[in-house]
């Protein structure tokens, strides 16, 4: 049965539609198997802190090759991008119309003296940020999911804003688990 207005699927399952986001993310929805992404962001935290349980502070610093960042500075990038995304998400879904600029990531890596932070800290604060997240979506309503703004310069919705930030996190994540965590 296709939905209608009054069977309508609510926003939180329906998947992003091209033009609700910039090329560029497609990369990270992809990555997103579930149409649930309440479930799928929550599902996450467990994974993420799986892979880091036990971990000790050597493993925080390893580097896969000289110039690629650390296992700390990864753990700060999602963070940071995370509370970036969310961030938008709040202020589109309140209905702000106002542009929000971009950021640059190296920068925020560079500048966010991750490697002076323990491990364990960056965990504490993924955690933290994830909570945030997830309390956030889940208290939006189904007007708040679809509404959309410019950030980058780029039109997305909160909808869309949520699967990125899941995205990102799998993308990295993978990589955590492919080339640093074997």
């Amino acid at each position: 049965m296709t939905p209608t207005a009054t069977t309508a699927a609510p926003a939180t399952s329906l998947r992003p539609q091209a033009g609700e986001y910039a090329p560029y993310y497609e990369k990270y929805l992809t990555l997103v198997q579930s149409n649930d992404i309440l479930a799928t962001i929550e599902d996450q935290r467990r994974q993420m802190l799986l892979m880091l349980s036990g971990r000790g502070e050597p493993d925080g610093d390893l580097r896969y090759a000289p110039e690629k960042w650390s296992v700390k500075e990864v753990l700060g990038h999602i963070n940071d991008t995370e509370r970036i995304m969310s961030y938008r998400a709040l202020r589109i879904s309140r209905g702000d119309v106002a542009p929000i600029e971009g950021f640059e990531q190296d920068d925020y890596v560079r500048n966010g003296s991750f490697a002076r932070r323990s491990l364990e800290d960056l965990i504490e604060d993924y955690i933290a940020v994830r909570r945030a997240t997830v309390s956030l979506f889940r208290n939006l309503d189904e007007v708040a999911w679809t509404r959309r703004g410019v950030a980058n310069k780029n039109e997305v919705s909160v909808r869309a804003l949520a699967y990125i930030i899941a995205g990102h996190e799998v993308h990295h994540r993978r990589i955590l688990e492919e080339k640093y965590l074997k």
